[in-house]
């Protein structure tokens, strides 16, 4: 049982780190705020969940165990709650993404060159 517990802890481990390292690679080469903004909003949420829980695999029952199930709770409140702040104060501020600038950018040339 401890062997099936240790091997599920190391499996949580892997994969949290794995998703937050392509968060990371995420917000250096995407393009522009929403594109880096979703790649680390979700796949943060789930990488540090997931570390969280394979921590708590290896904690036992002791005051670790409910340490971890707070910080857990606080991580996956406090993550996606602090993306859709982002994410609406970049709307409000009619911030426009790359791809919708260069659509907009082939709209106005193709308004410019109806006209002629």
């Amino acid at each position: 049982m401890v062997e099936l517990l240790n091997i599920l802890s190391l499996v949580c481990l892997l994969l949290g780190s794995f998703c937050n390292l392509i968060a990371g690679i995420g917000i250096f080469f995407f393009p522009d705020l929403y594109t880096r903004m979703h790649a680390a909003g979700i796949t943060d949420s789930l990488g540090t969940g997931l570390i969280i829980v394979g921590l708590m695999l290896l904690s036992g029952w002791d005051s670790a165990l409910g340490k971890l199930f707070l910080i857990l709770v606080f991580a996956l409140i406090t993550s996606p709650t602090i993306s859709f702040i982002l994410a609406n104060s970049a709307k409000q501020a009619e911030l426009q993404s790359e791809s919708s600038e260069g659509q907009a950018a082939e709209e106005a040339g193709e308004i410019s060159s109806s006209k002629r």
